[in-house]
């Protein structure tokens, strides 16, 4: 007998021309991957670094694209090494591992969206109650359950090797933000300009990022009913968006639609310019004096 374990891989048949094709892709995907992070971090870096932002909408923000990151990191580097191989092959155990990460930090994006939405619904319908509903307790309670919570319910099932409805994980968040939207629709509809002004400018972002990140779940689920009826091409093109377009998407809607964020956005990049132009500025100084 062989004391060593027998271990199964799989072999991955989603890419499409590898052989032709594989440094062209490995560029496309580590370039999209540096996006990410850079894009990500510099967000989550204004959150941290400025008092005005240390708000629970922005603690918020910053955890979700904390979240796309911790995604985008439990896929991309196995997806380059791919590239780079002959044989796109991963082991039975990792891929559960990979299946594990996925769905819950997909869950947990769902419960995020709800606990963004809950928070503008506490802002906008009950402003003199705020303060007291939405405290420093209540936002580290929402972000332990949006990450234990799915990871609890993906992990259970996979541990035990049985089958489970996966779409049924975000079902339950996705209701009470549709119900929550509602209530902040209703609300504004019957107010002042003001408050239709404020909603807009903290929702629209929230609700953008909500359609896109249901557009792509949907796509998932499509695939997995009825994923051999389609062309190779087509469901790899619906797969990299959920990898290329939405972890990018997060932190440029973000950037640029909250008021806040985009303002130190500005100044950051206005300093950085600053800074070049003095730096080259005493370069052309000191080339002047040792050209005399």
């Amino acid at each position: 007998m062989d004391d060593k374990l027998n271990v199964t891989y799989i072999t991955l048949d989603g890419h499409v021309e590898v052989g032709k094709y594989r440094y062209l892709y490995f560029l496309v995907m580590l370039t999209v991957y540096i996006l990410i992070i850079c894009c990500s971090f510099t967000i989550v870096g204004l959150i941290w670094r400025h008092n005005n932002l240390h708000e629970p909408m922005y603690i918020f923000i910053a955890a979700l694209l904390l979240n796309s990151v911790v995604f985008s990191t439990a896929m991309y580097p196995k997806l380059l090494i791919d590239f780079l191989s002959e044989k796109q092959m991963i082991s039975y155990s990792a891929c559960l591992f990979q299946l594990f990460l996925s769905y819950s930090l997909r869950g947990s994006e769902f419960f995020l969206l709800a606990a963004m939405a809950y928070d503008r619904y506490v802002s906008i319908c009950k402003p003199l109650q705020y303060p007291t509903i939405m405290t420093t307790t209540t936002v580290r309670i929402f972000l332990a359950l949006a990450w234990l919570v799915p990871a609890c319910l993906v992990a259970v099932p996979i541990i035990l090797s049985a089958d489970m409805k996966l779409c049924n994980l975000g079902l339950l968040p996705l209701l009470f933000i549709l119900f929550t939207y509602t209530r902040i629709f209703v609300i504004c509809y019957r107010s002042c300009g003001n408050v239709r002004k404020k909603a807009a400018q903290t929702c629209l972002p929230h609700l953008l990022v909500l359609i896109s990140f249901s557009c792509l779940c949907s796509y998932d689920i499509i695939i997995g009913r009825v994923g051999s009826d389609f062309p190779k091409i087509v469901r790899l093109i619906m797969t990299l968006q959920a990898l290329l377009y939405h972890p990018l998407f997060n932190p440029i809607i973000y950037g640029l639609k909250m008021k806040e964020i985009s303002k130190h956005l500005k100044r950051l990049f206005c300093q950085s310019n600053a800074i070049l132009c003095i730096k080259s500025d005493v370069r052309v100084i000191v080339l002047i004096k040792s050209y005399k």
